[in-house]
């Protein structure tokens, strides 16, 4: 592959190299919001600034970690994750936002990803549609484990990974509203929890890459409760998910050191 950071060691699109990088990750979508978990580290410091990603790196229990925003969809995520894993990190947690589909999915309630709906388009380019996008079972399980400690609202299950913002809340506008809708009311009757990004595409790459990927979500609303005429409050605040994931990244470091 041909070198296009023209050897300056660093990443070609997160601008980051091996030293500036911890094993354990946290991927944020807003850029805005790397320097707001970053704050949740110990001596956190601020690494890189390019395209969409923005990196800050510090420490959890002595142990080296980093925060790198991916920007919105699945192509820009799985390049984060691609050239992180060059630089050496090994377990990530996708921190995001999502819209509620099951009805008791509620905003402000965090949804814990055990694995994604493929209808995007990047995790094509890496495994067939049959192969599933699951989460790894140790990040899950910690991700999980976090939650009932922190006693917030929290789902486990499928979540949706689509392209298109618009195709979710105007299908019928699209040309291809047949497909759109069709589909949506299937993952409805099989229990879909939520929609989202960017999930399906960082469970896939991580599994090809043989590093450990999970993802959680704050749910902004409901828009199945908003069509039943159901309270559909809006949450904006994300600070939950963020702990969650600091917490659930604490508890990796101390079982890998059992290991």
């Amino acid at each position: 592959m041909i070198d296009y950071a023209e050897g300056s060691g660093k990443q070609y699109h997160t601008n980051v190299g091996p030293e500036d990088i911890g094993k354990y990750v946290i991927l944020p979508g807003d850029p805005k919001r790397s320097e707001k978990i970053a704050k949740y580290f110990d001596d956190p410091h601020f690494v890189a600034d390019n395209r969409e990603y923005m990196t800050y790196t510090g420490t959890l229990l002595g142990e080296k970690v980093s925060v790198v925003s991916t920007g919105i969809g699945g192509p820009s995520a799985a390049i984060a994750l691609e050239e992180l894993v060059k630089c050496g990190a090994h377990t990530f947690i996708r921190v995001g936002t999502c819209g509620g589909m099951r009805e008791d999915v509620k905003g402000g309630d965090i949804v814990i990803a055990n694995s994604c709906i493929r209808m995007e388009g990047t995790s094509r380019q890496y495994a067939p549609i049959e192969y599933p996008a699951v989460a790894d079972f140790e990040v899950l399980e910690s991700m999980v484990s976090a939650a009932k400690e922190m006693k917030v609202t929290y789902h486990v299950g499928v979540a949706q990974s689509k392209d298109s913002f618009f195709g979710q809340h105007e299908p019928e506008k699209m040309p291809v509203s047949y497909e759109l809708q069709n589909k949506w009311e299937a993952y409805l009757r099989m229990g879909c929890l939520a929609s989202e990004m960017e999930g399906a595409a960082l469970l896939t790459v991580g599994q090809y890459l043989r590093v450990r990927v999970g993802a959680c979500f704050l749910v902004i609303a409901n828009q199945e409760r908003a069509k039943k005429g159901l309270s559909n409050e809006q949450v904006h605040d994300s600070g939950q998910s963020i702990e969650l994931a600091v917490e659930a990244i604490k508890k990796l470091i101390e079982n890998d050191r059992k290991k």
